[in-house]
């Protein structure tokens, strides 16, 4: 496919409604992968400590995660070439470097999104931990291992994406959150918390997450300068259904706190839906974190990989067979050792300065005409992205300090 002549920016073998299962695909992968274990622990945990004040945290994350997003999926489209690729020609040997921080981190979070599958399982039918993750490790191998991968792994995250969603509306129903004040503090909020913005953002976009959509998009042939208004719409639409996640989420925990209720701090996200809804909750929470984890460990796989793909053919004639070697190696380290926490808050440090450094890149890639020809980057873009850049730098910088003398203590 890759090989046939491209008009308008198109490849011609990508009919319509196959183009459209793509950039959906690319979409629900993007924020599936953004929606993790973590994702659902942090946001019931600020949601506690920041009552309906959160939704301003959640409003100006949402900002800033459109504009590193737009930017990077913008100028590899237009590029077309994979983020590792752009760095090496920004700077030789750049690529390599950001490659190997997100296979590095990939990695490391793959462990704690196995865990976070084995803990779904756990809670859904009692299994123990370890063998609820290794069952979601095998589901996770099988969908690299089917013919068409790529169209399964697609379906799989739209209809994951869409349980999360609904399953979670059902909680905030039964919750009944003041939907009003955290209207109201979404704009005007009491207290302005600087560290949770930057983590929802990292959160969302940082790591391999945010590349994990404009990968896919690449590998399926959507690119070029033809395609930026599909680009550009695919990229606000992922981010628009993580934050849909998000805030139903919130409003789920909110009702919760709103009520005086206490949240359980070994496990936040399922308190709430407990608390909300009983053991019925509780189940519905075994599914929601089996559905998030299940996926980001999809995602993760998938974008490490496809950040090395391209260093060695032989790398990207077997890449399918590496992912699944990705799985296995991260299930195998829960099983051995559990998750490693010492590892984790180390490598979630580095993590912290993937987004500037990469969005970085791309910003100045955006200027050179041997990476982007004749393609003019829109300069508010440019500001936004500058912005994001340096806000993440000083943040990840701060957590590296902060946390390395922790580790060694």
């Amino acid at each position: 496919m890759e090989k046939e002549t491209k008009k308008n920016g198109v490849i011609p073998s990508v009919k319509q409604s196959s183009r459209m299962s793509i950039l959906l695909g690319a979409i629900f992968l993007m924020a599936t992968s953004a929606i993790g274990p973590g994702f659902l622990t942090q946001t019931t945990v600020f949601t506690q400590q920041l009552a309906a004040s959160f939704g301003f945290v959640i409003l100006v994350s949402i900002l800033l995660d459109i504009g590193a997003q737009m930017n990077i999926w913008r100028i590899m489209a237009v590029s077309e070439k994979r983020a590792q690729d752009i760095a090496n020609l920004v700077l030789p040997g750049l690529g390599y470097f950001v490659a190997a921080l997100i296979v590095l981190g990939g990695l490391a979070f793959n462990v704690g999104n196995i865990a976070g599958a084995g803990l779904g399982m756990n809670v859904l039918f009692g299994v123990s931990a370890e063998t609820g993750a290794l069952i979601s490790a095998v589901i996770a191998v099988a969908i690299f291992l089917v013919r068409e991968a790529a169209k399964v792994m697609d379906r799989f995250a739209q209809l994951m994406g869409i349980i999360m969603i609904g399953l979670t509306l059902y909680v905030v129903f039964t919750a009944k959150p003041p939907v009003g004040e955290a209207v109201v503090k979404s704009f005007v909020p009491d207290t302005i918390d600087m560290l949770a913005i930057v983590t929802l953002v990292g959160g969302t976009v940082g790591g391999y997450i945010t590349f994990s959509g404009g990968h896919r998009l690449l590998d399926a042939g959507i690119k070029g300068k033809d395609a930026l208004p599909e680009v550009t719409r695919s990229a606000i639409s992922a981010i628009g259904v993580a934050s849909i996640m998000r805030i139903v989420l919130f409003l789920a925990a909110l009702g919760v706190v709103a009520k005086g209720l206490t949240l359980d701090s070994s496990n936040p996200p399922a308190s709430v839906f407990q608390l909300a809804a009983g053991e019925v909750g509780y189940k519905l929470f075994g599914i929601v974190m089996w559905a998030a984890a299940i996926t980001s460990v999809i995602g993760a796989a998938y974008t490490s990989v496809s950040f090395i793909r391209t260093f060695h053919k032989s790398i990207e004639t077997y890449h399918r067979w590496i992912i699944v070697v990705f799985i296995i190696i991260s299930t195998i380290i829960f099983i051995s050792i559990g998750k490693p926490v010492k590892t984790l808050i180390l490598v979630g440090a580095l993590n912290g300065l993937i987004l500037p450094i990469s969005l970085g890149v791309m910003l100045v890639a955006a200027y050179k005409r041997n990476i982007v020809g004749d393609y003019k980057h829109p300069l508010w873009m440019t500001i936004f992205g500058g912005i994001v850049v340096i806000v993440m730098a000083y943040m990840g910088i701060y957590t590296l300090i902060t946390q390395i003398p922790q580790l060694f203590s």
